[in-house]
């Protein structure tokens, strides 16, 4: 498929006329990262930014004691790595492929050219940004403010939003990186899920999980509602 008719389907060019599209793909650079290969490192040049053409990517901190923590999963037609764009500082985490994965690179110096002739491009930009800004407030409050069941109850209605019309929710990634995601562990996961199921609230199948009672989530989520301790009817 020609880039440009793909980089039309991507949110951060969404709206921009075919020529625009076009001189996108002229400055795009194609790139292929196998399971595990790191995108880059925190504190690296920040000298372009990437969308996902297919395939998975994580993008993560690393504390002094060597603990993980999970900020974005990022997968097809999402874009990272734009702060570089507009700072032209080092990359502030690090960037790695969870499946094998094709990205395209936008070159900072030739995408800052584009945006001089057509501001629009910045103010789409701008748009994806604050919708990720206002993802880090509430992933902050999470952390700090909400226990687990909470943040679990709120990232399983996150996803059944992202695609309304499915009856299931496909968790495509491990046990223990959604454990990092919300701030917990994967034993404490594993808990809260087996009691959120014997409640009644979700039914999970392998990798797939569905929301049985999405009122339920709520009250979790918003509400602070607590869960039944297991044993307790």
């Amino acid at each position: 498929m020609e880039i440009a008719v793909q980089l039309a389907a991507i949110p951060l060019f969404e709206g921009l006329p075919a020529e625009q599209h076009r001189t996108l793909g002229r400055i795009a650079l194609a790139r292929s990262y196998r399971k595990g290969q790191m995108v880059f490192a925190e504190g690296d040049p920040g000298n372009g930014f990437y969308v996902v053409q297919s395939g998975r990517i994580k993008v993560f901190k690393i504390s002094p004691e060597g603990k993980e923590q999970i900020l974005h999963m990022f997968g097809p037609g999402d874009s990272f790595g734009e702060v570089a764009v507009f700072t032209g500082k080092g990359f502030p985490a690090f960037a790695a492929a969870e499946a094998p994965s094709s990205l395209f690179f936008f070159p900072r110096d030739a995408f800052v050219a584009l945006v001089r002739r057509d501001p629009s491009l910045a103010l789409n930009m701008l748009a994806i940004l604050s919708q990720r800004l206002q993802k880090f407030t509430g992933l902050i409050e999470d952390l700090s403010l909400r226990e687990v069941p909470a943040r679990l109850a709120a990232h399983l209605l996150y996803l059944s939003e992202k695609d309304p019309g499915a009856g299931k929710i496909r968790l495509d990634i491990s046990k223990g990186q959604l454990a990092s995601l919300l701030g917990t562990i994967p034993e404490t996961l594993s808990r809260i899920m087996n009691r959120m199921g014997r409640q009644g609230l979700i039914r999970t199948e392998r990798n797939h999980l569905t929301i049985l009672d999405r009122q339920g989530l709520q009250d979790i989520a918003t509400e602070g509602k607590k869960l039944t301790p297991l044993g307790k009817s």
